[in-house]
């Protein structure tokens, strides 16, 4: 999985890359907050919350994304998932299965600004 975060539409501000192994109870958190997050973005990117995406790999060993609920009841935020062709919204506070053995992208896009966090991933079977 990767982050790209941009300060401006179409500016790559920095890359960060992490791996987990698709074993049962794996855990990958994104967001704010570098002690539980293994990507972090900016600190003063309060659009994404502490710890705003988590990855989980099930007992099946297929991998699961939640959008965390943080601590304001409307996000500064909107989450989009893209499979292919397919983009579909992610709800604050849901969770999306992903495809077992595919790669797509999540885009976590500032509602203030033009600025955004691209996480892509990639579940190599």
């Amino acid at each position: 999985m990767a982050t790209v975060s941009g300060a401006d539409a179409g500016a790559t501000a920095g890359m960060s890359m992490a791996e987990a192994p698709s074993a049962p109870g794996a855990v990958l958190r994104v967001g704010r907050d570098a002690s539980v997050c293994r990507l972090v973005t900016p600190e003063d990117w309060l659009f994404v919350s502490r710890v705003h995406l988590e990855f989980r790999c099930g007992p099946d060993g297929a991998w699961q994304v939640s959008w965390l609920r943080g601590s304001q009841a409307e996000p500064a935020s909107e989450v989009r998932l893209t499979v292919g062709e397919r983009t579909q919204p992610v709800t604050y506070g849901g969770t999306v299965a992903l495809p077992h053995g595919g790669s797509g992208e999540l885009v976590v896009k500032d509602r203030a600004q033009p600025r955004s966090v691209n996480v892509g991933f990639y579940h190599d079977v």
